[in-house]
């Protein structure tokens, strides 16, 4: 070797190995900054957004009509109709608003009124409530109020903390009896005076050293505030449910999804539970029963006051034959005594996961214009359940995306392509229901997975507080799989019938739809796609009313409200996170109406 090289190649070692070090001692900052760099150039040549809608050959489209008795839209228990005051607008999580002001026959003139950015790149994934004169929003630091007529900021309260993992996201608030409440990245809620912006109170639920955090949106009734942890994808956690006094923070009672074993810490009163170790059957050394967490919202029936927990997925993901059994409660709707935390009930939804299909969204509780009271939920498997709450059957499960080689068990070192994909089916906005049509819409992702596993030793000498799949891949961003390629996906908006699952119609996006779906009174429903790309539907038949880019990828909430008489749209923009590949711009909430 040429001596003027040994210096150069010398110097290049040495930045290396600094430059290593310092990734591995800042991880959690340069994962998030490496990540918008590798999704600024995938995003690059970004097609314009498209949608095609298919009415169903086998039947005609419903004809809207006004609500019957038993299926009038349930009013949300803080605020008027007018209002949207939870992450769903009721705490049944329907979604239906009784705003009929923009409806088919001028949804076609909406147009962008203001903007209102937060200047942040982030996992926005918010929902958005509409409450008394405010429109209210989280990001993984902030808590913003602001007005729903002006976009004009209220104030905004910022929180400085390290967060469990460098997944920057909030899935939104909760209001009640003029509080607001919230849950952190490093597994804490917080409490605010929804007038100002100051915190009244902090508690801690989980464990951020653990890769613990809580981001998912809360639901308040009866003076008690829902929530749980989030990270069943990280070896050691395991997901439990809380009810917090509104008033004081105190945890009133603690829920443990999956078995609670030696060692577990105890944080409040324990709900009343059957649950063992017996549905697992873990019996190698250093697979601990894991996962079960929650990490969107949840849903409550005031008639029963019974809670509907969805239970996230087993870990390690992909390496089922290490936990043999159900693996209970992971996968599954579970119901407890909201005053109480008591089992109740539960569904198992995916009965045995390796594909990473958590139950994440909060399910639906309907009545159907046939007069039942149905349980809607939409899981990532890539289909839509409807359970008679009656008698607790299965009255339909619906596939609602692409489904491929749902079936096929995973192996070390054979690859399996399977759809929809661990980012695939529906994530954390889950299925609205429109009384007037009888139709449950649902949004979902058509984006498939590669995945092969690591031998079993592996997998299980991973350390705890470390990402926990068992996937065999060099590449830190395939740590859950390797997806296909940008663009080879879509998204799908089913129109399904709430009685039968026969689906009316559905219409197909050149994009995934990820967003809240907001079926009105006007006999429209309207959603966004991930390429930024707003729509509004004609709910009888799909028919697109309007559709244009508002802006960033839209992985939030869509809402209506009224404010001054005058009906509004508002929708969360802006989604940049390490998981999806989206346009590089800040997280901002535009409001549509008519002029």
């Amino acid at each position: 070797m040429k001596s003027w090289l040994r210096p150069i190649l010398g110097a290049i070692i040495v930045i290396g190995i600094v430059t290593a070090g310092l990734l591995y001692a800042y991880w959690d900052q340069a994962v998030p900054v490496a990540a918008m760099a590798l999704n600024y150039l995938r995003y690059s040549s970004a097609p314009a957004g498209t949608l095609e809608t298919e009415v169903a050959k086998t039947t005609t489209a419903p004809q809207p009509s006004a609500p019957t008795a038993s299926a009038a839209p349930e009013v949300a228990s803080s605020g008027t109709e007018g209002d949207w005051p939870s992450y769903n607008r009721t705490l049944t999580s329907n979604r239906f608003s009784p705003l009929s002001q923009i409806n088919t026959t001028n949804a076609g003139k909406l147009k962008v009124l203001c903007t209102y950015d937060t200047g942040q790149h982030t996992g926005f994934t918010s929902g958005l409530l509409e409450v008394d004169d405010a429109l209210i929003f989280v990001t993984e630091y902030d808590l913003f109020s602001i007005d729903p007529a002006t976009c004009r900021e209220k104030w905004r309260t910022h929180e400085d903390y390290a967060p469990a993992t460098p997944q920057g996201v909030n899935r939104g608030a909760a209001y009640f009896d003029g509080m607001l409440f919230r849950g952190t990245q490093d597994g804490r809620v917080l409490a605010y005076d929804f007038k100002t912006g100051k915190r009244l109170w902090q508690t801690s639920i989980a464990d951020p050293k653990k890769g613990e955090s809580a981001p998912a949106a809360p639901i308040a009734w009866n003076s008690l505030v829902f929530i749980g942890d989030a990270g069943g994808d990280i070896k050691g956690v395991k997901g439990r449910m809380y009810a917090l006094d509104a008033k004081t923070g105190k945890i009133v009672w603690e829920f443990y999804l999956v078995p609670k074993t030696e060692g577990d810490p105890t944080r409040g009163p324990e709900g009343a539970s059957p649950l063992n170790t017996s549905t697992w059957g873990n019996t190698l050394q250093g697979v601990p029963i894991n996962g079960g967490a929650t990490w969107t919202s949840y849903s409550l029936d005031p008639d029963t006051g019974l809670l509907y927990v969805p239970g996230g997925n087993p870990a390690p993901d992909f390496a089922a034959a290490m936990r043999p059994g159900p693996n209970l409660y992971t996968g599954s709707v579970v119901v407890l005594d909201a005053k109480t935390g008591a089992y109740r009930n539960h569904f198992k939804i995916v009965p045995k996961d390796w594909h990473d299909w958590d139950v994440s969204s909060a399910p639906a509780i309907i009545r159907t214009a046939g007069g039942r009271k149905v349980l809607s939920v939409a899981p990532k498997d890539g289909h839509l359940y409807g359970f008679d709450l009656a008698t607790n059957a299965l009255l339909y499960r619906t596939p609602v995306t692409r489904i491929e080689n749902a079936d096929v068990p995973f192996s070390a070192g054979k690859p399996v392509h399977f759809c929809p994909g661990s980012t695939g089916g529906n994530e954390w906005n889950g299925p609205a229901y429109d009384p007037q049509t009888n139709l449950v819409y649902v949004g979902e992702v058509e984006w498939c997975t590669t995945a092969s596993l690591m031998p079993a030793e592996k997998i299980a000498a991973a350390k705890p507080a470390t990402p926990w799949s068992g996937e065999a891949s060099l590449n830190p961003f395939n740590t859950w799989g390797k997806p296909d390629p940008i663009f080879d996906w879509a998204g799908w908006t089913y129109a399904v019938d709430a009685d039968t699952g026969a689906w009316r119609w559905r219409a197909k996006t050149n994009y995934p739809i990820q967003s809240g779906m907001t079926p009105t009174a006007g006999g429209v429903v309207f959603f966004g796609d991930m390429g930024g790309n707003f729509y509004a539907l004609d709910a009888t038949d799909g028919r697109k009313l309007w559709g244009q880019k508002i802006g960033g990828a839209i992985g939030g909430g869509v809402i209506t409200y009224a404010i001054n008489g005058t009906q509004r749209v508002a929708v969360a923009t802006g989604l940049t996170e390490v998981l999806w590949p989206t346009e590089i711009t800040t997280a901002k909430v535009s409001v549509l109406g008519l002029e």
